[in-house]
């Protein structure tokens, strides 16, 4: 029952990899895929078949438990929801206000900073903004923010779909050395793994270079020589700035911002942060006048509820059931570590600890198993597998690994998800393109940061 399981997950993720050739919308597969393997779980407990874990490692089994056992299930698959609603609430607070920004032509005000016309010139001026907003505001929120300024700038789709590629690249590169730019780092902050001062101090110089690599490469590439081909004075008209613009640019990228702050101070989730900051975006939206002639017959035209209806709902979803098909995978007991059972994923961490001695192996080859499989997860079993001080090289390592490791797969990573659902990124497009150069920016980094703690 247990290969059943894992044979769900595999045949789902294959037909996510293969969304094109199939001619099916990627978030089918994984609805269907998270929701089969919760009912195999299911099944499978209560006919004793086998146990289940939660995030605190307590076991449970349906044959000696009985309703204590039921309950603990049901808990677990509670916890599993309710952390994985935790990201999408923040990624629907975020999205909600981008889409207002974007009502009020806000983002016109970025565009009209951008003065260069040369291909080359905007890629890095994009990867430099990519790689400091996602220290900011987080790699995910970052590359929602570019990718539709991106829209402003490029009409070309398939020039653009280069650029939002490598924005994932820089987006998650620059999350990697801050405590709020990637959700594993946040999670290694919170265990007191690492401090905010030491994830800087260690992982900045490695974290420029994992960028800087890829984007000197593909700056040479053909697609990016010349010049771009701007907007016609029709479009340019049509996108002409409001008298709301800049207020609601300002106030939305500050509303995001202010979120970390937010956690700082209450020590609460994030997302409540989102809440709140699109809660104030929402109601200034309300009373503020985009034009000078302002009626009430147009104000449908900026507000909040048009921006939601503009929102992916479909990339959406399709979080949904990844995150919650892999949750299933960490439930479900596989095997036994020093005695204890423990779920599918960590059990694979420790496989892979016995069959390579080597610790800077074993988290390298996290960084490329967390472009296949969530990092979540992932960063959750090496916690529970490691026992290394607060600021220890083995915590900074996996914090860089599985943050850049998921920009190999336009699906290994938040940012990658993001994009894929805004530009409908094609997974083999990205495969062939961009994978190769997020792979070389992953070496170049892990070398650099193994080399400077070699060298102090």
């Amino acid at each position: 029952m247990e290969s059943i399981i894992i044979l769900v997950f595999i045949l789902g993720y294959l037909s996510i990899t293969l969304e094109h050739p199939l001619k099916l919308d990627k978030t089918v597969p994984a609805l269907i895929m998270s929701a089969v393997m919760w009912a195999l779980l299911a099944v499978g407990f209560k006919n004793g078949w086998f146990n289940v874990v939660d995030t605190h490692e307590h076991v449970y089994s349906f044959l000696t438990g009985g309703e204590a056992a039921e309950e603990g299930f049901e808990n677990t698959l509670l916890h599993h929801l309710g952390k994985t609603a935790e990201i999408l609430i923040f990624l629907i607070g975020a999205m909600t206000i981008v889409e207002i920004i974007d009502l009020h032509r806000g983002f016109e005000i970025l565009k009209g900073a951008v003065k260069t016309r040369s291909k080359r010139k905007l890629l890095w001026i994009i990867g430099v903004l990519a790689f400091i907003l996602s220290a900011i505001i987080d790699n995910l929120t970052a590359t929602i923010v570019l990718i539709t300024l991106l829209r402003k700038l490029i009409p070309n789709k398939q020039d653009r779909l280069w650029y939002a590629g490598l924005v994932v690249i820089a987006a998650n590169a620059g999350g990697a050395w801050s405590p709020i730019g990637d959700v594993t780092t946040t999670m290694l902050w919170i265990a007191n793994k690492v401090t905010a001062l030491g994830l800087m101090e260690y992982l900045i110089i490695p974290s420029i270079v994992c960028f800087v690599v890829p984007f000197t490469v593909a700056s040479f590439l053909p697609i990016f020589k010349g010049q771009m081909e701007l907007e016609n004075s029709e479009e340019d008209k049509v996108s002409q700035r409001l008298l709301s613009s800049k207020t609601m640019l300002f106030l939305g990228l500050g509303g995001i911002v202010s979120v970390p702050v937010f956690k700082t101070l209450t020590h609460l989730p994030p997302y409540m942060g989102m809440m709140l900051a699109l809660g104030v975006v929402w109601l200034v939206s309300e009373y503020i006048h985009p034009e000078e002639d302002f009626t009430n017959e147009r104000k449908h035209l900026y507000s909040a509820h048009k921006a939601l209806s503009r929102i992916e709902i479909s990339s959406i979803l399709f979080f949904l059931g990844i995150l919650m098909a892999v949750a299933a995978l960490e439930s479900l007991v596989f095997g036994t570590i020093g005695g204890e059972e423990v779920g599918t994923l960590r059990y694979l961490a420790e496989v892979l600890q016995n069959a390579i001695p080597n610790q800077d192996v074993v988290v390298l080859l996290l960084g490329v198993l967390s472009a296949i499989i969530d990092n979540v997860p992932l960063v959750a079993a090496s916690m529970g597998m490691y026992v290394s001080p607060t600021d220890s090289e083995l915590w900074h390592f996996i914090a860089y690994s599985a943050g850049t490791g998921g920009s190999m797969l336009i699906i290994g990573s938040a940012a990658g998800v993001a994009a894929m659902g805004m530009e409908k990124i094609d997974f083999i497009w990205y495969l062939k393109k961009l994978s190769w150069l997020a792979f070389i920016g992953f070496i170049a980094g892990a070398f650099t940061f193994l080399g400077i703690q070699a060298m102090f």
